[in-house]
C-alpha cells in the first residue's frame, strides 16, 4: 500500500514514453465505457478518426489529465489554440508532446 501512495505523490515524469503510457491507460478506460477495449493506441493514432472520440470525450480526457498532472498540464488551453481541422486530426503523439513540454516547463520554474 505504501508503494501506491508514493506513486500518487511523486510527480509524473516528463518522459514521452511514460506520458504515452499514462495517456493510453486513460484512453483505454474511456473506451471501455463504449465496450471498445481492443483499440491499438500509438503516437499516430487520431482521437477522432481512429478512436472515434467526440468532444464530450475530450472533456472527460481533460478531467483525467488534470487529475493525473494537476495544473501543470492544461488541455483546454492546448485545444483552444487549435483550428477545428487541427482538432479533428489531433494525434496522441501531439498531445504527448504537449504534456511533456508542459511538465518540463514546470520543472524549470
Amino acid at each position: 500500500m505504501t508503494t501506491e501512495i508514493t506513486a500518487e505523490i511523486s510527480p509524473p515524469a516528463a518522459d514521452a514514453d511514460a506520458v504515452l503510457a499514462d495517456l493510453t491507460g486513460m484512453l483505454l478506460t474511456l473506451l471501455e465505457e463504449y465496450g471498445l477495449d481492443a483499440a491499438e493506441i500509438g503516437r499516430e493514432t487520431t482521437f477522432h478518426g481512429d478512436l472515434e472520440l467526440e468532444s464530450i470525450d475530450l472533456v472527460t480526457l481533460s478531467g483525467a489529465l488534470r487529475e493525473r498532472y494537476g495544473d501543470r498540464v492544461n488541455f483546454a488551453d492546448f485545444i483552444a489554440d487549435l483550428e477545428l481541422d487541427e482538432i479533428i486530426e489531433l494525434t496522441i503523439g501531439q498531445l504527448v508532446d504537449h504534456v511533456v513540454a508542459s511538465l518540463r516547463a514546470t520543472e524549470r520554474s
